[in-house]
């Protein structure tokens, strides 16, 4: 048995309900992970609100480190093995999880459960976005939303390091001052600034070639009018809620414009891409070129306050939950 938490229906917080449930013996291909460390991720929110359906009643959660507690048949992997994961499915709020092993990461020595579980989703998310949704370039500029968040953390410093000047968009002073400690050039304060004035004044009018937006609704709109002809919005999350329908003619007078809305899971879709990209995230990790921030951590039992605090946008950097 294992405490886990689950949903019975979508709602807000409250929804989240602690209950012990059965970890079978696995089957051929999948592993038994017992979780050190969970992390807490905003897609987490869209599968307990319904803005991403799920089968009722589930576990949610994505991201986590552990060790693997059993095997079923045709595994390679060992019995104690430390591993990650953060795209082998839902039901990561648990002490105990099965999981497929070819969706499982090999967890370095030098990297601990807590910050495997705090960057790996985060990081693999900031490798696909910068490296190839669109291949940023050293000497380009671009705009990231919620720079202060656990991914805008990440992002600023990798882009910093490939030599890319990066603006970040935050909605208070000390997390602008936390930005601006990871690797953003500029910093726009969304609260007391307007955001397209701001961006042409630190371009020049030369406007951005790439909009990286994880925020929508509230920003979808802001973020075509920064954008150079032929300029690309990736939109790659819905913080503030999905986007209004666009209407693609909009596309055409704003400057032949793209748009995509990329997921991690399609970038990470073979078990050769997910560990190409964990080992990069894992590289730069060890190296000191990616710190990790985990200014939150949680009791599993506590984890409505969790969700409450991360929509609030109380949290900065990374949130984990311990089993």
């Amino acid at each position: 048995m294992a405490l886990a938490a689950r949903i019975h229906r979508n709602g807000g917080p409250e929804v989240l309900e602690l209950e012990e449930v059965a970890i079978d013996p696995p089957g051929p291909g999948m592993v038994t992970v017992a979780n050190r460390a969970i992390g807490l991720n905003f897609i987490d929110t869209y599968h307990r609100s319904g803005l991403y359906p799920l089968p009722l009643p589930i576990g949610i959660g994505m991201e986590g480190a552990g060790v693997v507690d059993a095997v079923g048949e045709g595994v390679e992997l060992a019995v104690g093995d430390r591993v990650a994961y953060c795209s082998a499915g839902v039901g990561a709020y648990s002490q105990a999880l099965n999981l497929p092993a070819a969706r499982l990461v090999p967890l370095p020595e030098d990297i601990s459960y807590e910050v495997a579980a705090a960057v790996l989703l985060k990081g693999q998310t900031t490798e696909y976005l910068l490296q190839r949704t669109y291949c940023l370039q050293a000497g380009q500029t671009c705009l990231f939303h919620a720079a202060a968040g656990g991914v805008g953390l990440l992002f600023g410093q990798w882009a910093s390091a490939l030599g890319a000047q990066v603006i970040g968009t935050v909605g208070s002073q000390d997390k602008a001052e936390l930005a601006l400690a990871h690797g953003y050039a500029h910093v726009i304060n969304y609260r007391t600034e307007n955001l397209v004035e701001r961006v042409m004044e630190i371009t020049q009018g030369q406007k951005l070639p790439v909009v990286y937006d994880g925020v929508g609704q509230d920003t979808f709109a802001a973020s075509l009018d920064c954008l150079q002809p032929r300029g690309l919005l990736v939109s790659f999350g819905n913080a503030s809620g999905a986007p209004a329908p666009l209407d693609l003619q909009l596309l055409s007078t704003k400057g032949s414009l793209f748009v995509t809305r990329p997921t991690l899971l399609t970038y990470t879709a073979s078990t050769e891409e997910l560990r190409e990209s964990s080992q990069q995230v894992f590289q730069r990790v060890s190296s000191g070129e990616l710190q990790v921030m985990i200014e939150q951590r949680y009791a599993l039992a506590d984890v409505q306050q969790a969700h409450r605090d991360l929509e609030a946008r109380r949290t900065r950097g990374s949130t984990i939950l311990i089993p």
